[in-house]
């Protein structure tokens, strides 16, 4: 939904009505003030006629070879206890609250 310039107009007029002329240049005045900081903060400080210097561009590497070691070997045990439990299936047990005193 694109706002059109008699929309525009409309809320202009009812800003007006509301804050008054005076106000309005006044706040006017201030966002302009603050766009003009802000943007002189974000540009860097360089003197005129001096060029900005560019980043270096990286180096092309030989590749390098990367080894890993092999992972450990993990001996599970399984008894018939822990299969009916629910133990190692990724079941997650309720969550009682604590008894309120």
């Amino acid at each position: 939904m694109r706002l059109g310039w008699q929309e525009l107009v409309v809320i202009l007029i009812i800003l007006v009505v509301i804050f008054g002329g005076t106000r309005l240049a006044g706040l006017g005045k201030a966002v302009g003030k603050t766009v003009r900081e802000f943007k002189e903060e974000v540009t860097p400080d360089v003197p005129a006629g001096t060029a900005v210097p560019q980043a270096a561009a990286p180096q092309a590497s030989a590749p390098q070879a990367v080894t890993q070691a092999p992972a450990p070997a993990v001996a599970a045990t399984v008894t018939p206890e822990a299969v009916g439990s629910g133990v190692g299936t990724g079941a997650v047990a309720p969550v009682t609250p604590p008894p309120s005193a």
